[in-house]
């Protein structure tokens, strides 16, 4: 008796541990991707599609207006004026347009404009037009940026919090650099991406172990975007009612040992 109970718990330790081991599977990124030959672009290789973001509400803008006549341009930067140079965001958000609910922005002289859903070229072209064809300036130019373009990660990853980006365009690998890159309990092959375009909200799943998605509207983030890392399997087993792989062991142990000596 005693020498089946032996075979039985040396098994059932075997079987957990099996259970319990996590394999390159899990834990790899980018599998499948095509690294054989030389570094160089491949006849198969997929040509990389930008897209460029369009303006949301709660957006700061940086609107930047010049003419032939560099004088004649002041009126339309008020706060280039103010000889705002700091390299601190914070500053520099104040002296940017905040884009209202509607979807609108307030410029000197030029009024109330409506800019939801543009690009910022498109809006760039948009304002030329206006204060060439309104007789406001010869040969205008206008630069406008995105300046407080975020993007925030949660869950499973080292450094979770909003992150501020000034390039026009990252990736999804590089938002989850900016935390520090997931935990070893981040579930790698199931990523939540929230995002809103255009009033909707929409909600996809990526596997990062994978390269499918990496030629995907995903695979470049969207200011607002949100990034979810769910815990794997591991994880979720430690926050329940029995924490550990130790504990799950330790009590089962003490219940096949106690059923054994009842029954002697």
């Amino acid at each position: 008796m005693p020498y089946k109970i032996t075979d039985f718990l040396l098994l059932f330790f075997i079987s957990i541990l099996l259970s319990a081991c996590a394999t390159k599977r899990n834990l790899y990124y980018f599998q499948g991707a095509d690294t054989s030959g030389p570094l160089k672009i491949l006849s198969t290789s997929k040509v990389i599609q930008y897209e460029s973001t369009t303006i949301q509400p709660n957006d700061i803008l940086s609107v930047k207006v010049g003419a032939s006549v560099a004088e004649s341009a002041l009126p339309y930067n008020p706060y280039q004026n103010m000889n705002v140079r700091s390299s601190s965001i914070e500053l520099r958000k104040l002296s940017g347009y905040l884009v209202t609910i509607d979807g609108t922005i307030k410029l000197p002289i030029l009024g109330v404009i409506k800019v939801a859903n543009k690009t910022t070229r498109e809006l760039e072209l948009s304002l030329i037009k206006l204060l060439e064809e309104g007789g406001h300036l010869l040969k205008a130019f206008v630069n406008i940026r995105l300046i407080n373009a975020k993007v925030t990660l949660l869950g499973e990853v080292n450094k979770p919090g909003t992150y501020t980006f000034l390039e026009q365009i990252i990736s999804i690998p590089q938002a989850l650099g900016y935390a520090g890159d997931l935990t070893i309990n981040g579930k790698r092959t199931d990523v939540l991406l929230i995002r809103e375009i255009a009033g909707k909200r929409i909600m996809k799943h990526i596997d990062l172990t994978k390269t499918d998605w990496m030629n995907g509207a995903t695979y470049y983030v969207k200011p607002n975007d949100v990034i979810v890392v769910r815990p794997n399997v591991a994880k979720v087993k430690s926050s329940g009612l029995i924490g550990s792989f130790t504990s799950l062991i330790s009590i089962v142990s003490i219940i096949i040992t106690a059923t054994y000596l009842i029954r002697r």
